[in-house]
C-alpha cells in the first residue's frame, strides 16, 4: 500500500483498513477452500444414496440345492443383470436380493464373457422395483474418486470408495481399471461407479498366488456383452446348461488360468502374470487370447524369440493387429528388418484406422535399415492417423534436418512447438533448422528460448554462442562460453576452439 503525505492519524487509519481487507479476504479464501471440500463430503452420501438401490446380492446353489456362492450384481435394463462369471460358476439356480429385501430367480443366462469374467443374467422383477445403472463408456481418468456397491450377505449395501489409480490398455484383451477401493469377498460383480453415478466397470476381486488384486471390467465390455446378448437372443441357456457346456468345454480350465494372469497384468507385472497365460496355453493349445498375452508378456520382458514363437501361434488361431505389432517389435530389437516390415504392414491392414503406432514403428524400423525416404512417409502417415503424436513429429523433423531438407524441417518444429510450448529440444532444432538455411535472427531467438525453456540445455547454449559468432558477435559467444564453463565442459570446450580457432 502506498504512503501517502498527512497526518500520523491518517496513516494509522490507512494501516488499521488495510488489515482489516486483509483479514477479510484471507477469511473468504479460507470460506473459498472450505467450500468445495464440504460439497464434496455431502455429494458422496447422496450419491450412495441414489445407486444404492440398484446394487443386488446374488446367492447361488448347486444341483441338490445346496448354497454354493455369493456375490454381487447390478442393474443395467429393468430386465438385465451383470455379475462376474465366476460368481454364477457351477452354479444350477440362483437368486437375486434386491435392497429392499424382495427377492427374484435368475430365468436364463443372456451372455458370458468369460475372459473378461463378466455375465449378464435375465432378471424378471417389477419395473417400479429396479433400479437400473447407466454406463459410462468412456474411459475413466486416473485420480477419479469412485465409489463401489457391494452386497456381501450380512453386509448388504456395504460401500467402499477410492481413486482410480491406473488404467491399462493391454493389447488383445482392451483396457483393465485398477481401483484403490477395497472389495471384500462377496462383493465380486459390485458396480464401479463415477461420482456423476455412471458405472465405469465390473468390481473384480481375485486371490492369485495368495495376492488379492483388485480391479474393473470396463463398461465397454458389459455395453458389448449387452450389444451380443440383443443380436443372439436365441443362444440364451439355463444356469444349468451353463455348467454343461463348460464341462465338455476343454477351455474352461485355460480361461481360469487367463483371468488369473490378467489379474496381474491389471498391475503391469509381467513376470507374474507370464506362468499363468503359459499354463492357459498348456491347457487350451488352440487359446488365440492366452497365445496373445503370453507374447505380449514375453516382449515387455525382453524375451524377443519368445515373443516371436508365442504370437505366430496367437495369429494363426485368431489374426489381431496386436500380435502381428508385437511380432514387429520383437523382430526389430532382433535386427530383423525385414521380418519386422511384414508384421507391421499386416498389423495397419487388419486395423488401419488404428495404425499411427505401427506407422511410427515402421518408420523406427526404416530408419535403422537406412531407408530414408521410406520412414519418412511413415511418420507422415502416423501424423496423419494422428495430428498430436508429438514423438512422430519429432522423428519426421530430425529426418529432414539429417537430409538437409531444412525448409521441411522448420514447418514440422513449428507444430511441435505448437503442441508442446515447453519442448527445450524442438527450439534447439528449430534453430539448427534456420541457422542451415542463413535465418540466423530466428535461429538466436529459437535457441534462446531453447535455454530459457531448459537452463542447463549445453547443446542449445553451444548452437547459441556459434550462430551469435557467425553474426560477428565474439563477445555474445563469449558469454555463452562462460556460461557452458559452469554448465558443461564439453560443448565449453567445442564453442572455445570455435572462438579462438
Amino acid at each position: 500500500m502506498k504512503r501517502y503525505t498527512g497526518s500520523a492519524m491518517r496513516v494509522v487509519n490507512a494501516r488499521r483498513t488495510s488489515i482489516q481487507i486483509l483479514v477479510l479476504l484471507s477469511a473468504l479464501a479460507l470460506l473459498v477452500i472450505a467450500s468445495p471440500q464440504t460439497s464434496a463430503q455431502d455429494a458422496l452420501p447422496e450419491l450412495v444414496r441414489r445407486i444404492k438401490p440398484s446394487a443386488v446380492a446374488i446367492e447361488t446353489f448347486d444341483a441338490r440345492g445346496e448354497k454354493l456362492s455369493r456375490g454381487s450384481g447390478f442393474f443395467i435394463d429393468i430386465d438385465r443383470v451383470v455379475t462376474n462369471r465366476h460368481v454364477i460358476e457351477g452354479a444350477y439356480r440362483a437368486e437375486v436380493h434386491l435392497n429392499s429385501g424382495s427377492t427374484f430367480q435368475v430365468k436364463n443366462v443372456l451372455a458370458v464373457d468369460a475372459e473378461g469374467d463378466i455375465a449378464l443374467l435375465k432378471v424378471e422383477a417389477p419395473p417400479n422395483l429396479v433400479r437400473p445403472l447407466p454406463l459410462d463408456r468412456t474411459s475413466p481418468q486416473e485420480g477419479e474418486s469412485v465409489v463401489v456397491i457391494g452386497n456381501p450377505f450380512g453386509l448388504e449395501g456395504s460401500v467402499t470408495n477410492g481413486i482410480v489409480s491406473a488404467v491399462r490398455d493391454i493389447p488383445g484383451f482392451g483396457r483393465i481399471i485398477q481401483i484403490t477401493a477395497p472389495i471384500s469377498p462377496g462383493s465380486s460383480g459390485s458396480p464401479v461407479v463415477n461420482m456423476r453415478g455412471q458405472v465405469i466397470g465390473v468390481a473384480t476381486l481375485q486371490i492369485t498366488g495368495g495376492q488379492s488384486v483388485n480391479f474393473a471390467i470396463p463398461s465397454e465390455r458389459i455395453a458389448q456383452l449387452d450389444r451380443t446378448a440383443q443380436t443372439e437372443a436365441s443362444q440364451q441357456m439355463s444356469l444349468g446348461d451353463l455348467v454343461a457346456a463348460t464341462g465338455r468345454n476343454q477351455r474352461a480350465r485355460a480361461v481360469e488360468y487367463f483371468r488369473d494372469g490378467l489379474s496381474f497384468l491389471s498391475k503391469d507385472d509381467c513376470q507374474r502374470a507370464l506362468p499363468y497365460f503359459q499354463k492357459a496355453t498348456d491347457s487350451d493349445n488352440g487359446y488365440g487370447e492366452a497365445w496373445a498375452q503370453t507374447g505380449f508378456c514375453n516382449e515387455k520382458l525382453g524375451r524377443h524369440a519368445e515373443a516371436i514363437e508365442a504370437s505366430k501361434k496367437a495369429v494363426s488361431t485368431r489374426p489381431s493387429a496386436e500380435s502381428y505389432f508385437n511380432i514387429g517389435l520383437a523382430n526389430y530389437y532382433l535386427k530383423q528388418y525385414r521380418e519386422s516390415e511384414q508384421a507391421y504392414r499386416q498389423a495397419i491392414r487388419l486395423d488401419p484406422y488404428n495404425a499411427a503406432d505401427a506407422y511410427y514403428a515402421l518408420g523406427l524400423t526404416y530408419r535403422d535399415s537406412g531407408q530414408f525416404d521410406d520412414e519418412i512417409q511413415a511418420y507422415k502417415q502416423a501424423i496423419r492417423l494422428k495430428p498430436d503424436y508429438a514423438i512422430a513429429y519429432d522423428r519426421l523433423g530430425q529426418r529432414y534436418l539429417q537430409s538437409k531438407k531444412y525448409a521441411e524441417a522448420i514447418d514440422i518444429f513449428k507444430q511441435l512447438s505448437a503442441q508442446r510450448p515447453g519442448d527445450a529440444n524442438a527450439q534447439n532444432n528449430l534453430g539448427e533448422a534456420y541457422e542451415a538455411l542463413g535465418r540466423h535472427d530466428e535461429a538466436v531467438e529459437a535457441f534462446r528460448q531453447a535455454t530459457r525453456l531448459k537452463p542447463d540445455f549445453g547443446k542449445a547454449y553451444f548452437n547459441l554462442g556459434k550462430t551469435l559468432l557467425s553474426q560477428g558477435n565474439r563477445d555474445g559467444a563469449i558469454e555463452q562460453y562462460v556460461v557452458l564453463q559452469n554448465l558443461d565442459q564439453d560443448w565449453a570446450e567445442k564453442l572455445y576452439g570455435l572462438i579462438y580457432p
